[in-house]
């Protein structure tokens, strides 16, 4: 075995769009941070090539994974002919669901190949690599807690989301997410988050203050066909947690709770209705 290693999916404390890019792309501000939830990545040796194995994956035809890209963009920037690959994921975090997990996957993949076969390289460098494949990478790399900037790409740590219990709730459709930039596109957004109070709250150790300032602007645009997001964000207010936000571009709905108890009941009573249902904490570094 070359290496294996945890795959944490990430939420959007804090989620700005300040407009679009020449290159197309958007100018993102976000507060994001690593939870718990994690699928897990193996890297094997093979004989030559490279694969992908994962349970309800089928390869596309005639096109590379995500996984395959990355790996050969690192082994195209240390200089060195690829190795026959064979890569396991064991998934846990649910796809399409605003959570980074097809990100984190990879950002566990690239980890495991420099571990091995340039341990020297810095992060920065194995984040540059990752922003190659896809805007998410770099801060699925890192991890922790830190504002993103420019696509996602230009990341700033920030200090530690203090300890918290976090109930994630995916209800069982998807949001395009080309959609929801279009609408954001298409208007002027009003309510968009207190980032700069958020990032105050967090220096402060301050969890109550980073609660009362998640925000994220494509709830604002959401089309009515998926305001289920808003019911399940009162539902977890009602069950105790301190606030709740969609992360990412959705649908899954996230509650910051202070104590485990409450988190346990509340993810305990929302699973009922939504199987996938997570409980998790928060997580300083990876």
């Amino acid at each position: 075995m070359i290496g294996t290693r945890n795959a944490y999916a990430k939420v959007n404390l804090a989620l700005d769009i300040l407009g679009t890019r020449p290159d197309g792309y958007h100018d993102m501000r976000m507060v994001m941070q690593t939870v718990s939830l994690c699928d897990r990545v193996t890297v094997e040796e093979a004989e030559d090539g490279f694969s992908l194995s994962m349970e309800g994956f089928t390869p596309p035809e005639g096109k590379k994974t995500l996984e395959q890209r990355a790996a050969e963009a690192f082994f195209a920037a240390i200089g060195q002919p690829m190795p026959g690959l064979s890569v396991g994921i064991e998934k846990r975090t649910p796809a399409y669901a605003g959570l980074g997990g097809g990100s984190a996957d990879v950002a566990a993949l690239l980890r495991i190949l420099r571990d091995r076969w340039c341990p020297s390289m810095s992060g920065e460098e194995l984040e540059r690599i990752g922003f190659q494949i896809g805007s998410d990478m770099p801060f699925c790399i890192r991890g922790g807690t830190a504002l993103a900037e420019g696509r996602g790409e230009v990341l700033t740590d920030l200090p530690s989301l203090p300890d918290c219990w976090i109930v994630l709730c995916k209800p069982e459709f998807g949001i395009p997410t080309p959609t929801l930039f279009a609408l954001v596109d298409g208007g002027e957004l009003q309510r968009r988050p207190d980032i700069s109070g958020m990032m105050a709250a967090l220096d402060a150790g301050n969890l109550r203050g980073v609660a009362a300032r998640l925000g994220n602007v494509f709830e604002e645009v959401l089309p009515a066909e998926y305001h289920e997001v808003f019911a399940i964000k009162s539902r977890l207010l009602e069950l105790g947690a301190l606030n709740a936000a969609m992360s990412g571009s959705g649908p899954t709905v996230f509650g910051l709770f202070a104590a485990e108890d409450a988190a346990r009941q509340a993810a305990d009573t929302l699973r009922q209705s939504y199987p996938q249902t997570y409980l998790a904490q928060s997580v300083k570094k990876i």
